[in-house]
């Protein structure tokens, strides 16, 4: 792929101007649970903006659990939180989950024009642009939500500029991507990030499949997607 084929934009307003395909990236720690709630089993996680439809639609039962955070911190009356070690042990199988974060699933609800659209973490780097390339719909707007417009986020930009590479055929160091981050970002702010999430974030390539969100009607589905072998 062509590095001109290839947009990088920060934040929700990147994300709705998006029109190919749209990779909607939040490492810490949105897309890293929902990349391990759907290896746990998960059939769906349906991404929402909004927490008291995520309550609603589970009392409706379209959905058997809550999962997320406001300010960093559980909701109260949700099941889980923001974290991919919380739930590393819990199997899922065949459930629709319910996420809704501050930033992560507000850029999925926000690229509604995009006619393709991936939530991005560094765990499934790989399988992302393997799927991206298997059968491009271009441009490829790469989106580090950073923290909700407020300040941009070191490990979400090194995470798409990382997809980039990966998209125009180059294979970048993954222990040299962890040092940096390691090195540069804020691992103290106000999500109160745990040193096993963190580790859990900073896996590059361990999960075989890309987070595909499909949109039905009003509603954003995130599910596995296995891309081509490499």
């Amino acid at each position: 792929m062509r590095a001109e084929d290839i947009i990088i934009g920060t934040h929700a307003g990147a994300a709705a101007e998006a029109t190919g395909t749209a990779v909607i990236i939040d490492v810490f720690r949105a897309f890293t649970t929902a990349a391990v709630a759907l290896g746990n089993g998960a059939e769906r996680i349906v991404m929402l903006d909004d927490l008291d439809e995520a309550l609603r639609l589970r009392a409706a039962g379209a959905g058997s659990r809550c999962m997320g955070e406001r300010g960093g911190v559980a909701p109260e009356g949700f099941d889980f939180g923001n974290s991919p070690h919380e739930i590393r042990d819990v199997r899922f199988d065949g459930e629709t989950l319910l996420q809704t974060t501050t930033n992560g699933t507000h850029g999925i609800v926000a690229a509604a024009g995009a006619r393709r659209v991936y939530a991005g973490a560094f765990v499934t780097a790989g399988a992302t642009a393997r799927a991206i390339l298997a059968d491009p719909v271009l441009p490829v707007s790469l989106v580090a939500m950073g923290d909700g417009g407020r300040r941009r986020t070191d490990e979400d930009e090194i995470c798409a500029l990382y997809l980039r590479a990966l998209l125009c055929g180059r294979a970048p160091d993954a222990g040299a991507l962890r040092a940096l981050i390691l090195g540069m970002a804020d691992l103290k702010d106000t999500r109160d990030l745990s040193s096993e999430d963190v580790a859990a974030c900073l896996q590059v390539d361990t999960v075989p499949f890309a987070v595909r969100v499909r949109r039905e009607g009003d509603c954003a589905e995130a599910l596995a997607e296995y891309p081509p072998s490499a």
